[in-house]
């Protein structure tokens, strides 16, 4: 069985397809599906949606690229929403949080001031809850890293790591698994996929980030949690592993890192 870690089934790009996806990817062995918020106006609609499917769970957290657009009150309504989630088998960390770098602007001045503003923030309220976060990694390790270091936290997933091998080792330190999908499937992914290969294997989990960066068979085509199997595939290649290794590693890593999902 396999644990898709980070999955945006509610994104629009689904549509009204959402119960059929979930419910494709759990006849393809897609045990867990998890959907991070993005934002305050979808902290119910994730709730909601990973409770519409027996493989559905949720993380609750204000996106980075949602910063710009964010109030200061929306981090008290977040750590409302997290007491009243505690009682929900379904919910099992913070996030999606973490510094966007790439985004043009965002990097920069005020916007990078309020984006670490809002990351420690979040950071201090899973520290208070005693939950792990889903991070959002984009060209800004070595910020997010100096953070980790300051709050201490049970750990959590780098998504869609794409640093380099120390800074990998780095995450791992402190609790961190790394997050592989698409992009890891690209023949000239040569970092990406060096560090699928070499890294710890209790740093591993799968993800898809669905509906984004589709594998190699699909892009441009939106992506799916229906193709984490095929993806672990791919990381089974690189490992020289079986298959059905990859699926125990990467399950088990993911249960570990996210106590709370059942």
């Amino acid at each position: 069985m396999w644990i898709d870690t980070h999955c945006h089934l509610d994104a629009a790009e689904f549509g009204m397809e959402s119960t059929r996806i979930a419910e494709s990817a759990a006849q393809g062995g897609v045990s867990k599906i998890i959907i991070p918020a993005i934002a305050r106006d979808n902290f119910t609609t994730v709730r909601d949606l990973a409770a519409r499917h027996p493989n559905g769970a949720y993380a609750l957290g204000i996106h980075p690229i949602f910063v710009p657009q964010a109030q200061e009150g929306d981090l008290d309504v977040l750590r409302a929403a997290i007491a009243e989630a505690m009682d929900d088998p379904r919910f099992v960390a913070v996030g999606e949080i973490g510094l966007d770098f790439f985004v043009p602007g965002l990097g920069e001045g005020a916007l990078r001031e309020k984006q670490e503003f809002f990351y420690s923030e979040q950071l201090k309220i899973a520290r208070d809850a005693g939950l792990p976060v889903l991070l959002h990694v984009r060209r800004s390790q070595d910020i997010i890293l100096k953070y980790l270091r300051r709050i201490t936290l049970p750990g959590g997933i780098a998504h869609a790591f794409n640093g380099s091998f120390q800074q990998a080792e780095e995450f791992v330190r402190l609790g961190f698994k790394l997050g592989f999908g698409g992009a890891m499937t690209f023949p000239r992914a040569l970092q990406i996929r060096r560090l699928a290969s070499s890294v710890d294997e209790h740093a591993l989990v799968l993800e898809t980030d669905a509906p984004d960066i589709s594998p190699v068979w699909l892009h441009p085509r939106r992506n799916s949690p229906e193709e984490l199997p095929r993806i672990g595939q791919v990381l089974a290649e690189l490992r020289g592993l079986p298959v059905e290794r990859i699926a125990e590693i990467t399950s088990r890593n993911a249960r570990d890192v996210l106590p709370r999902l059942n």
